[in-house]
């Protein structure tokens, strides 16, 4: 079971959808795929239209006396089950901070056969979760906008690694591009430099991906052979090949 956790200090910069667009690109591979929304706004369990609840609220999950497959629920996508947030995740933080930084990886190892892939769409913060978070990660897609603040974010947050002596793999990739703008293409440009890890698939601004807040659905469900839909498949094959998971459904 590989966990791949979509995180950013920053809001705003496209992190839930592109959590739902790579889990359901990772669902329509063959593989068996688990998204853990662990934002107490809970946009990616309204996005696949599940019930922000859990029986017990979260801290009962995460004192493990609740089990987690009983609270994980399937959604309308073939190989897609959810692990929804709630109100109570609000509380997460406090709840973690007398635990190990490894307590969110054991929280999963019970459910590691069940699953080939474990998505976790991120609250934008450093916190204790955060820390539970960058343990458990084998890698974190750190979406960006094309912006000098953004930039700015990612090098805080490897800041924030190297001070708790964490060697995670970060993986930025670009979101809301918009290629008629000169500070969008020059900001692109200059990160390749500095960080070799840089997926190359990025996300251009679109309507279609501001719909899924109508839709609520991935956009490959209601917009196949949109740009955004495309450049998600295509940013999945390169987070798939470097996980060493399936790229592409089975023929």
């Amino acid at each position: 079971m590989r966990i791949v956790a979509l995180y950013s200090i920053k809001g705003g910069v496209g992190k839930t959808a592109s959590a739902i667009n790579l889990a359901h690109s990772a669902a329509a591979c063959g593989l068996r795929v688990l998204l853990w929304d662990l934002d107490p706004q809970a946009a990616a369990t309204f996005y696949v239209r599940t019930k922000p609840r859990i029986k017990g609220g979260i801290e009962k999950l995460v004192k493990g006396k609740q089990e987690m497959a009983r609270v994980i629920r399937a959604t309308e996508y073939e190989g897609l089950d959810i692990l929804p947030a709630e109100f109570s995740y609000r509380h997460l933080d406090h709840i973690l901070e007398d635990e190990k930084r490894s307590r969110l990886r054991k929280l999963l190892k019970p459910i590691r056969d069940d699953y080939d892939l474990v998505v976790l769409d991120c609250p934008p913060s450093i916190s204790s979760l955060s820390e539970q978070v960058f343990a458990a990660a084998d890698a974190l897609l750190v979406p960006l906008i094309p912006t000098v603040l953004s930039l700015r974010t990612l090098e805080q947050l490897n800041t924030c690694l190297a001070e708790l002596d964490l060697d995670a793999q970060v993986w930025p990739f670009f979101t809301l591009v918009d290629r008629r703008k000169t500070l969008h293409k020059n900001v692109m440009s200059s990160l390749k430099k500095d960080y070799p890890l840089q997926l190359s698939a990025n996300i251009p601004y679109s309507s279609v991906v501001e719909r899924m807040g109508i839709e609520r659905a991935p956009i490959a469900v209601y917009s196949r052979t949109s740009a955004p839909a495309v450049s998600y498949r295509e940013l999945w094959q390169e987070v798939a090949q470097r996980l060493g998971l399936p790229e592409a459904p089975a023929s």
